[in-house]
């Protein structure tokens, strides 16, 4: 796929044949041999008069830059006129096979199917080929390499595979280079194609180079978040959770047998026990069968066993649900034993949280909301994110000290709590800001979280050191995940969101 190439137009007539391939006695040279013997020259030494760089600059400048080191300075102009010339001109056409490629590409389509991220791109890659063309590495090259960086640190963020985005840049390499070897195949052709690939793989490295770097990051962030998981109060989480399943199976039987009116029973994965199993348990235990077998039996409980009961005439005769819900009992008592011994297999102790608040830590966001963002997408559930901002902090800490500041922060973490789900993950994002992920919460649930937890904030009364009370309140953006697969853009929706609920009055909740 990476050496096909687009159509271009071409120099001779309908009627005109092209020209032939094989050199044979007497045969003129054609402009691709031309061109050939061209890319051949540039492998020597050329004269030193006119050269670019000096001694100093070719020290500073890249090595793979090698064309910038041996090119004369006006052949090296002329061929940055014509590959700049090139990329205007046929600048759409680029852009537009790029993705008509890639959008059928078996890997790469997955990060590009979504529009917002198809619209963004389009712009983003034709300033990206017109870059290439005005590259200098005596002028700014400290910008363009960290140009590069940013977007390889985004495809770390986003799990794009590196051999995709260097699959992506071959393309270009050979797109570009059928063009130019069509309307300039000749030595000036030839200088423009070498400059192209060197400036593109000079790119490529510092991509990667910061590809590697982001992703080597997230690999220490996922394995320090998964340790995190292991420090905590053990006894505390299962007793929380076996609560949370047993009230579960509780109203499931109730509904059966209480008079509920015919009531739909609600699956065990949309339970809070099942919130948690899906976006908790498989980080706490990582690696674990036992994570399988518990799944195993609430598919069974959803998909078997509670549509067979919903679908029964009778629950009483022989035919009743008596021998269902016994199974149905059974899958629950089973959930019990696994979970009892996956919790046998973790250890108490502490670190990872907020030592204020005890919220996570911001050290673990890009982890577990990359994560939540990729459950989001792979299963078509709703994500919600809360930025939480306490309003007149500074005031606050001012007049009343840093100790009141210390207590009300304190307060409003132990209200987000109070007010949100086991499931649900509170950060510390920085300062007097929490940041909140709502799992599979939509904007209308989020919304209402969000004005939960402002009310609560509003109607508390804190005391502080010297016993007076204190009262305050807070501004909260909501944003919910539109199919953007960079948890960033998330994020900044948020913020965005925040901002403007500042700006028009604070302790207001406004939706991105």
């Amino acid at each position: 796929m990476a050496g096909a190439c687009i159509s271009v137009p071409s120099n001779r007539t309908a009627t005109e044949k092209p020209p032939q391939r094989a050199l044979r006695p007497g045969r003129p040279i054609t402009a691709r041999h031309s061109a050939a013997r061209s890319l051949i020259k540039l492998k020597y030494p050329l004269p030193r008069e006119g050269k670019r760089l000096g001694r100093s600059a070719m020290n500073a400048s890249p090595q793979c830059l090698n064309l910038w080191h041996v090119c004369e300075t006006t052949r090296l102009d002329k061929a940055r006129e014509t590959l700049a010339a090139v990329l205007a001109e046929h600048a759409d056409r680029l852009v537009g096979r790029f993705y008509e490629v890639f959008l059928k590409h078996d890997e790469a389509s997955h990060f590009l199917s979504h529009s917002v991220v198809v619209d963004r791109l389009s712009p983003s890659l034709q300033r990206w080929l017109q870059s290439l063309a005005t590259f200098d590495p005596n002028q700014g090259i400290e910008e363009f390499a960290e140009r590069q960086r940013k977007m390889g640190e985004v495809h770390s963020r986003i799990k794009i595979p590196v051999h995709i985005v260097l699959e992506g840049a071959s393309l270009i390499k050979s797109d570009v280079g059928e063009i130019l070897l069509s309307n300039h195949g000749n030595r000036e052709g030839a200088t423009a194609i070498v400059l192209l690939n060197e400036v593109i793989d000079f790119a490529m490295l510092l991509m990667s180079q910061a590809y590697v770097t982001g992703v080597a990051q997230r690999a220490k962030i996922e394995e320090a978040y998964r340790l995190f998981t292991l420090g905590q109060d053990v006894s505390v989480e299962r007793e929380s959770q076996r609560a949370a399943l047993l009230e579960w199976s509780q109203a499931a039987i109730f509904s059966l047998f209480g008079g509920a009116g015919g009531a739909r029973l609600k699956p065990i994965s949309q339970s809070e026990f099942g919130l948690w199993f899906r976006h908790r348990a498989s980080v706490m235990f990582q690696g674990s069968i036992m994570l399988n077998s518990i799944d195993a039996a609430m598919k069974e409980i959803d998909e078997q066993l509670l549509p067979s009961i919903d679908s029964l005439p009778s629950l009483h005769g022989p035919d009743g649900a008596a021998p269902l819900v016994a199974n149905l009992q059974a899958r629950v008592e089973e959930i019990k034993f696994l979970l009892a011994d996956l919790f046998q297999s973790l250890s108490a102790s502490a670190g990872g949280r907020d030592p204020l608040t005890s919220t996570l830590s911001r050290k673990f966001l890009p982890s577990i909301l990359g994560r939540e963002v990729a459950l989001s997408q792979q299963h078509g559930t709703p994500l919600a994110v809360m930025m939480i901002d306490a309003d007149h902090f500074k005031q606050i800490n001012d007049t009343r000290g840093h100790a009141a500041g210390d207590a009300v922060l304190r307060q409003i973490a132990e209200i987000i709590a109070d007010n949100t789900r086991s499931a649900d993950i509170v950060f510390r994002y920085g300062g007097e800001e929490f940041l909140v992920a709502l799992v599979e919460t939509n904007l209308e649930a989020a919304l209402e979280v969000a004005n939960r937890v402002r009310a609560a904030v509003m109607a508390a009364e804190i005391t502080v050191g010297d016993g007076s009370k204190v009262h305050a309140t807070v501004s909260i953006g909501v944003a919910t995940h539109t199919g953007h697969p960079d948890y960033q853009h998330l994020i900044n929706a948020a913020d965005q969101a925040l901002y403007r609920a500042k700006n028009e009055g604070r302790n207001r909740v406004i939706a991105a």
